[in-house]
Order: C-alpha cells, then sequence, then structure tokens
C-alpha cells in the first residue's frame, strides 16, 4: 500500500452465517466486484476511503459455500476502465463467470469486439453522485448501436430521481437496457411514491430489465439481521410483475455502504422475494441464462 494511503476499509465478511435456503441448480449471482490484488491490479486512483483487497479467490469461496454456480462480475470504479481484474477472474472461472465492463461512452469498435470475446456481455455508466465519471445519457444513446454490433447490453446505475428522465431517454435504447439495484428506489417510501411508480411503468418496455440486488441499500432498518423487509417488499412486487426480466445479486464486497451485510442472510431473503420455485429458477437461472448467454 502506498505510503500516503489511508487505511483500507473491509467491505465484507469472512465468516457469512450459512443460508438455510437451498439454491436451484446452476443458480447465478448477477452482481458482484472485484478488487485486487492491488500489486497486479492497481487501483484507478487513491482517495479518503479505500476498500480492503477483496480478489477472485475470496469470490469464488464465497460462491462455492452459498452454492452458487454461475456469475456476472461488474468492473468497479475502484479499478476504472482497466477491465483486466474482471478479465483475470473470468479466464480463471473455466466458463462459469462473465463480465460487465466499464467503457467511455467513445470506446472504439476493436475494443468493444475484444471485450466480447473476452466474456464481457455488457457495459456499465453511473449515474451517482458518490461516483465520479458520470455519464451523460445522449452520450450513451449513441453508443447503444455499436453494442448491438457485438451482442452487449448497456447496464445502469442511477439516483432513484432520475428515473424520470434519464430512465425514460433510455427507453430508445438500441440494445437491452439493466437496471442496478432497483432503480435505488427508497423503499421505505413505498410501493406508491413516484419514483418507484415510474420505475415500474419504465420496466413495461420490453428492453428494460432490473436486478432486484441491493435490498440492504434501500431498506430503512439498514442493518445487518434486520431482515430487510421494507427492501424484500420491493424486490417481491417486481419480481411478481415482472417475473421474466428480474435478475438478482449479492452485490458483494458491498463498498460505499452504512455496514457490511451478511451475505447469507441476503440470500436467505430470495425465499420472500421470489416465494415459489418456479419464481425462484426464473430469477436466478432462466434469465440470467437469457440475459447474459452462459455457454
Amino acid at each position: 500500500m502506498p505510503q500516503n494511503d489511508p487505511p483500507p476499509i473491509q467491505t465484507y465478511s469472512d465468516t457469512p452465517r450459512t443460508p438455510a435456503l437451498v439454491l436451484p441448480a446452476g443458480a447465478c449471482d448477477s452482481h458482484v466486484h472485484v478488487f485486487g490484488p492491488r500489486a497486479r491490479f492497481p487501483y484507478a486512483s487513491t482517495g479518503k476511503s479505500l476498500p480492503a483487497e477483496a480478489p477472485k479467490e475470496k469470490l469464488f469461496a464465497l460462491h462455492r459455500r452459498m452454492g452458487i454456480e454461475r456469475c456476472v462480475i461488474v468492473q468497479s470504479t475502484v479499478h476504472g476502465l482497466d477491465n483486466r481484474v474482471v478479465e483475470d477472474a473470468i479466464d480463471a472461472s473455466g466458463g462459469r463467470y462473465l463480465g460487465i465492463a466499464l467503457v467511455p461512452p467513445d470506446v472504439s469498435d476493436a475494443e468493444l469486439l475484444r471485450l466480447a470475446e473476452r466474456g464481457f456481455r455488457g457495459v456499465r455508466f453511473n449515474f451517482m453522485r458518490h461516483l465520479s465519471g458520470g455519464a451523460d445519457v445522449t452520450d450513451i444513446l449513441a453508443l447503444t448501436p455499436r453494442l448491438a454490433a457485438v451482442g452487449m447490453h448497456l447496464q445502469v446505475h442511477f439516483e432513484s430521481a432520475l428515473v424520470h428522465s434519464v430512465g425514460q431517454a433510455l427507453r430508445a435504447s438500441q440494445v437491452p437496457v439493466v437496471i442496478d439495484h432497483m432503480g435505488r428506489i427508497d423503499a421505505m417510501l413505498g410501493a406508491d411514491h413516484p419514483d418507484f411508480r415510474a420505475l415500474m411503468a419504465l420496466l413495461e418496455h420490453p428492453r428494460m430489465h432490473v436486478k432486484v440486488s441491493g435490498i440492504d441499500r434501500i431498506d430503512s432498518s439498514r442493518h445487518a439481521g434486520s431482515g430487510y423487509p421494507d427492501g424484500v417488499a420491493m424486490a417481491r412486487l417486481l419480481v411478481k410483475r415482472f417475473s421474466e426480466r428480474c435478475v438478482w445479486g449479492l452485490d458483494w464486497p458491498h463498498p460505499n455502504h452504512t455496514h457490511i451485510p451478511d451475505d447469507g442472510e441476503l440470500i436467505d431473503a430470495l425465499a420472500q422475494i421470489a416465494p415459489d420455485a418456479a419464481h425462484l429458477k426464473s430469477l436466478l437461472v432462466d434469465n440470467p441464462q437469457s440475459l447474459y448467454g452462459f455457454k
């Protein structure tokens, strides 16, 4: 660690509880990150809060313990536009893990093709105040025909209020759009809040998908052991209404958070989010297969 860097912040537990829920064969965690090791994959920048290393070996071990067989690793701003850390994890996974890249809107066609051939299924853009490098939706829409040409989709992470502006603009995308973490709605405000109603309306568009991840980020309780009932309620509504266009992820290792969630608790919450075998299989197996195209 460089001399002037602040101490790294731990963002995951090495001892999550073993979930009671048994996941279906082929279950996919559709949203995680990997950080480091920094000796091979330097962080993009230093700052006031640096997450501790969360390398692929830790992720693989967690998934083995939890019964997760497939995964989509999302490139993090921790490593910026250098996607090698995800490429390395994809290579080590034996074909069971795929990726989502971070790229500039003016990325070359050659680089998009290279990423697609290396196992990346989409590119992600952030519209969050706490993350640097916010995107312009007009530039992103201009990129979507080029994404279509290489078989990639668009993944977006936005503040809940932006569902009314950015969300509506994304209806013009020429590729599928995956909305992260339930659009970061505030679950405490309930299903009648305008942001959640706008998210539900947006998902009526056939190209829109949503990740019912982040119950621990949008719930008013926001502490491990709470069960995150408000977040679960929102996720369950989305799965019930849009059962064929929802995917799920742990969002491990949980950076930029108020607490460290228990990953076993997040998995057990799936028993309420997708409360029967058919919905659970759709959420964890069929929908990821359709969206990401595991081979």
